[in-house]
C-alpha cells in the first residue's frame, strides 16, 4: 500500500463522524490480522464504561432511551478469547469509536457459556447461552446492534478492524439501517476512495475456471469451499501467509475442492443451486462486506458455515473440523459444537465457565 493511500485512510478516519460513509479500506495495522488466537492465560476486563447490567434488555433499552440514545449493543464474549482481546485493546481504544459509541448506545455484555438468565428486549427469558446460539453468535466477540423499538439492526460475527466498526457503529446510529444493507452502505462510502485493483494470491489449492460449482445433481462429493477475496487486501495476504501455510490447516483442506473469487470482479459462474451469475452479483446476494470471507458448503450445495470476520489458525482450525467430521449434521449449532468438543483440536484445553474456546 503507497504512502499516499495511507495518508488518506488516516485523514479519512480523522473526518469519520462528518463523512456520509465510513470508507471501507485496510487500516495497515497488522496487528488487526496477525495475532495468536490461543486462549488467553489471563482473563479480560471489560472497560469501565460497559453497563453493570441485570441481564434485563428490556429495562436496558429503556434506560438508553431516557438517555437520548438511539439502543443498546449487546456484546457476546468469552472471558480468555483471543479475538475479544483484540477488541478491547484496539478497536475500544481509539478514542473516535469509543466517543461515538457511548454517545449513542449502551453496551451490556453477555457471555456465550453462562446459564445466567437473560430478559430479551421483547420479553423474552433465556440463558446467556441459548441466547447466544439463537442468535448463531458463532464467533466472538459478535456484537448485536439494537434500535429503539428492539428491533435487531446489524449482527456483527467476529472480529473486524477498526474502520469497519466505526462504519456499523454509525451506520446504526446514523438509521442507515432503515434504508441499506450494511454491505451496500459500505460500497458506498467507497466511491469517496477507490484502490486500484490488485491480483489475488495463487495457491496451487485453488480450482482453476470455469467455475461450475453446481452441486444439484451430485457432481462432485466433495464439501465446497469459496475464498471471496479482493485486491490489495492486507487481510488476504495474512491467510495466505500465516494460517494457510500451516499443515494443521492445509492439510485437510486437501479434503474439499476450493475456489477463490475476486468479489468485485465479474467472473462468471455457476452457483452451487444452479444459479449462472458473476463473483460480483454473488457476493452481493450473499450480504458479503468482509474480505477474505470463507463460506463451506456440503455435497450437496446447502451453506453449512461462513467466516466473514478476522480469522486465525485455531479459530479455522476449529471450523476444519467441524465440517470435515460432518458434525453439523447433528449439531447444525457450531457454538453448541464447540463446547461439546470440550478443547478437541490443536492447543486447546477443556472449556468450563472461566476457560472457554476461542471461536
Amino acid at each position: 500500500m503507497s504512502n499516499n493511500i495511507r495518508c488518506l485512510l488516516a485523514l479519512a478516519s480523522i473526518l469519520f463522524v462528518l463523512s456520509p460513509a465510513v470508507l471501507p479500506a485496510e487500516t495497515g495495522d497488522e496487528d488487526s490480522f496477525s495475532f495468536d488466537d490461543t486462549p488467553l492465560e489471563e482473563l479480560i476486563k471489560y472497560p469501565g464504561w460497559f453497563e453493570e447490567s441485570l441481564l434485563a434488555l428490556d429495562d436496558e433499552l429503556d434506560e438508553a432511551l431516557e438517555k437520548d440514545k438511539r439502543g443498546i449493543i449487546v456484546y457476546f464474549g468469552q472471558k480468555r478469547c483471543a479475538y475479544c482481546k483484540k477488541l478491547m485493546d484496539i478497536n475500544l481504544h481509539e478514542a473516535d469509536i469509543v466517543e461515538y459509541t457511548r454517545r449513542y448506545f449502551d453496551v451490556v455484555a453477555i457471555d456465550v457459556w453462562s446459564p445466567e438468565e437473560v430478559t430479551l428486549p421483547d420479553g423474552e427469558v433465556l440463558s446467556e447461552r441459548d441466547y447466544a446460539v439463537a442468535l448463531e453468535t458463532n464467533f466472538t466477540p459478535s456484537l448485536v446492534f439494537y434500535d429503539g423499538e428492539g428491533r435487531i439492526a446489524l449482527r456483527l460475527r467476529g472480529y473486524y478492524p477498526p474502520y469497519q466498526h466505526r462504519a456499523a457503529v454509525e451506520y446504526v446510529a446514523d438509521g442507515h439501517y432503515k434504508r441499506e444493507t450494511f454491505a451496500d452502505y459500505l460500497e458506498r462510502g467507497d466511491q469517496t476512495l477507490r484502490f486500484e485493483a490488485g491480483d489475488l494470491i495463487e495457491d496451487p489449492l485453488f480450482e482453476k475456471p470455469p467455475y461450475n460449482l453446481d452441486r444439484r445433481y451430485g457432481s462432485s462429493g466433495l464439501p465446497l469451499l469459496v475464498v471471496f477475496e479482493q485486491g490489495d487486501c492486507h487481510a488476504c495476504d495474512v491467510l495466505h501467509t500465516e494460517p494457510l501455510q500451516d499443515e494443521r490447516v492445509r492439510t485437510p483442506l486437501h479434503d474439499l475442492e476450493i475456489v477463490q473469487l475476486d468479489m468485485h470482479a465479474d467472473t462468471p459462474l455457476v452457483t452451487p443451486t444452479g444459479e449462472r451469475t458473476s463473483a460480483r452479483a454473488w457476493a452481493k446476494e450473499l450480504g458479503l462486506f468482509y474480505a477474505p470471507t470463507l463460506i463451506f458448503f456440503d455435497e450437496d450445495g446447502r451453506e453449512i458455515i461462513r467466516v466473514d470476520s478476522v480469522v486465525q489458525l485455531v479459530r479455522l482450525s476449529n471450523v476444519l473440523q467441524y465440517v470435515q467430521s460432518k458434525s453439523y449434521l447433528e449439531e447444525p449449532s457450531f457454538l453448541r459444537w464447540i463446547s461439546k468438543t470440550r478443547g478437541a483440536t490443536i492447543g486447546m484445553a477443556a472449556p468450563d465457565q472461566s476457560q472457554n474456546l476461542n471461536r
